[in-house]
Formats: structure tokens, C-alpha cells, sequence
């Protein structure tokens, strides 16, 4: 029997933490494991803990859910935790700013208890939760952010010669927020076809999810913004 899906719920209103650990203690394939309701606990308590997923709300005493979560997986943790942040706002620039810290996708607060327990499942299969309609939203609503910097030449070359000219091709398309069907449909394979060079990609640059495909796509100006 597989082991339950471990997870730390990080939220500082006592009343929406208790409805997280109400909603998932009752799912048979998770299991929440602690409870934290600041950001200085909540990173001792995943170092501690080590769960399989963190629940990270944004906005939290101490130390905010950012801060909080690039401790916890971003650029040179050892043993980064998969982390799924949780906003009131559809677009606020935290969103962003959380992504760049190694989230690994985020839901809203008021999503239905049906969305944060498959988002839960999904970001622990290792799969990004950023669906592409909000990924074009970020992208556009945070298009000045995103324009890639003055020095962003030689990341970009690397990315260029560590892909071949397909793989280059489905990280554009990806990082322009297709899904996985809409690349299929734009390059006349088959969506596994795409889940393949998907998986190639993140392997060759070292990335995560499609989530860091995103951000570093922009970052180094391989995809334009949009407004």
C-alpha cells in the first residue's frame, strides 16, 4: 500500500488552517503531519517534518510566505519541499514573486475544497499547478517585471545550446502558457510526444516544473512579454 501524501499546512488564521487540516485529514491518501502559523515556523517545521507537500500562505507574521518559501525551494536548498501558495487575489504581484522562489504553483483561498485536495496530488506527482490561462495572466500583468535583464545573454545561450531545435521549440510554447494539448495541436505530434520533450527539457536545464520553465524563459528573453 502506498504511503499517504505527507503535508504542512502554513496559515496564520486559525479558522482557515483548521478547514485545511478538516478537508485533508479526510482524504485517505493524505496525511497533514503539522500545522504552522507564522513563516519562521513553518520553515522549521518542514525541516523538521520534511512533508511531501507545504501549504504556504502568502501573507503570514514573521516571516512572509515568500521569504518562507525560497528558503524552502528555491536556487540552492538541498532538499527543496514542493510548495503550493495560497493567494486572496487572483494577479497579485506576490503570486510572481512566490513562483521565482520555487513554488510550485498556487491556488486561491476561496477555491473549492475539491481543487486544493487535486492540488495537493498533482504538485506532489512532481507536475506544476499553474494552469495556462493564469500563466498568460501573470505573464501579461507582470509584463515590465518580466523583460528579461542587461545580462540575461549568456543564460539565454546556454538554454539555446543545451536544447535541441524541437526541444526549443516545445519550451517556447510551454513557457507561453500552451498546454501540454495546445502544443500537440500547434506541432502536429501527439500529447505524449510533448509530455516527453517536456520531461527532457526540465531534465537538460535542470528545472523543476513547467513553473520554472515559465520564469526562466522570461527572465532570459526567450519569449516576449505580452500586454
Amino acid at each position: 500500500m502506498t504511503a499517504p501524501t505527507r503535508v504542512l499546512i502554513c496559515e496564520d488564521q486559525e479558522l482557515v488552517r483548521t478547514g485545511y487540516v478538516t478537508i485533508l485529514s479526510a482524504q485517505p491518501d493524505l496525511a497533514v503531519v503539522g500545522e504552522a502559523a507564522d513563516g519562521r515556523a513553518a520553515v522549521e517545521a518542514a525541516r523538521r517534518l520534511e512533508p511531501d507537500v507545504v501549504v504556504m500562505d502568502i501573507r503570514m507574521p514573521l516571516l512572509d510566505g515568500i521569504e518562507a518559501t525560497r528558503q524552502l525551494a528555491g536556487p540552492g536548498v538541498e532538499s527543496p519541499r514542493k510548495v503550493l501558495v495560497v493567494t486572496t487575489f487572483n494577479v497579485d504581484e506576490y503570486v510572481y514573486e512566490a513562483l521565482r522562489a520555487g513554488a510550485s504553483g498556487f491556488l486561491l483561498k476561496d477555491a473549492p475544497p475539491a481543487e486544493l485536495v487535486n492540488g495537493i496530488r498533482t504538485i506532489a506527482r512532481g507536475e506544476a499547478l499553474l494552469a495556462p490561462a493564469v500563466t498568460r495572466t501573470l505573464i501579461g500583468h507582470f509584463a515590465e517585471r518580466l523583460r528579461p535583464a542587461e545580462d540575461a545573454s549568456p543564460a539565454r545561450a546556454n538554454v539555446v545550446r543545451s536544447l535541441t531545435a524541437r526541444e526549443l521549440e516545445v519550451f517556447e510554447h510551454v513557457a507561453a502558457g500552451l498546454s501540454n494539448a495546445e502544443i500537440a495541436a500547434a506541432l502536429f505530434v501527439t500529447t505524449e510526444t510533448v509530455k516527453t520533450y517536456v520531461s527532457r527539457i526540465l531534465t537538460k536545464l535542470d528545472l523543476r516544473d513547467r513553473v520554472q520553465v515559465v520564469v526562466l524563459a522570461h527572465r532570459v528573453g526567450l519569449v516576449a512579454s505580452v500586454d
